[in-house]
């Protein structure tokens, strides 16, 4: 196994993964600043202020409610939405490309001190796979590219499985993916020298 950061001074949060047999495209959820200062914003939250003074706002509480089903009940459900919700977090996504057998979309969520707990994955076999495309939508009133899988199915169906979703990483990091997919998964064939263009 080798991992490389193959665009580190603009988008270090970008990796490949080579395997002996396959190799992963994966994106962290932390980027760098736009403006140029280098700063890191990361996409989760590990510890905050909140963390640390709940538990001393539950030990006050503890002893007024003690008596009270109803109020412990509310309290339970609002401890278990948050603890899901630090656990819930995007941690990153990948595309793992086997030439021979197809493409993999995974995204990993969990707790950044805990690491990946829920995993995610959408295997598309190559004989389904119909094509691997940068596609752009718009959001309000900006333009953001995405990488989506076209799959069509036994019955004829397509549908579209987008690489990255949570993510929704920068145009540099879509295009080296997909760039490495195609050349992959869909190998250019030698044109006849006699052939026009």
């Amino acid at each position: 196994m080798r991992s490389t950061r193959p665009l580190r001074d603009t988008h270090p949060e970008f990796l490949v993964i080579k395997w002996p047999t396959f190799r992963e495209y994966r994106v962290e959820n932390w980027r760098l600043a736009r403006d140029g200062t280098g700063r890191i914003i990361r996409g989760v939250v590990t510890w905050t202020w909140l963390d640390l003074c709940l538990p001393l706002f539950i030990s006050f509480l503890w002893p007024k409610l003690r008596g009270n089903s109803t109020a412990l009940a509310s309290i339970g459900v609002a401890l278990s939405v948050f603890a899901w919700s630090r656990c819930n977090q995007v941690l990153y996504e990948s595309v793992l490309v086997f030439p021979t057998l197809g493409i993999q979309l995974e995204s990993h969520r969990g707790h950044p001190s805990l690491g990946s707990l829920f995993v995610s994955r959408r295997f598309i076999h190559v004989s389904c796979l119909e094509d691997f495309v940068i596609h752009e939508g718009l959001r309000r009133w900006n333009v953001r590219y995405f990488l989506a899988a076209i799959k069509r199915s036994n019955n004829g169906s397509i549908s579209f499985h987008v690489a990255f979703e949570n993510i929704l990483p920068y145009f540099p990091v879509l295009l080296e993916v997909y760039t490495a997919v195609q050349g992959s998964i869909f190998p250019q064939q030698p044109r006849d020298s006699t052939e026009i263009p």
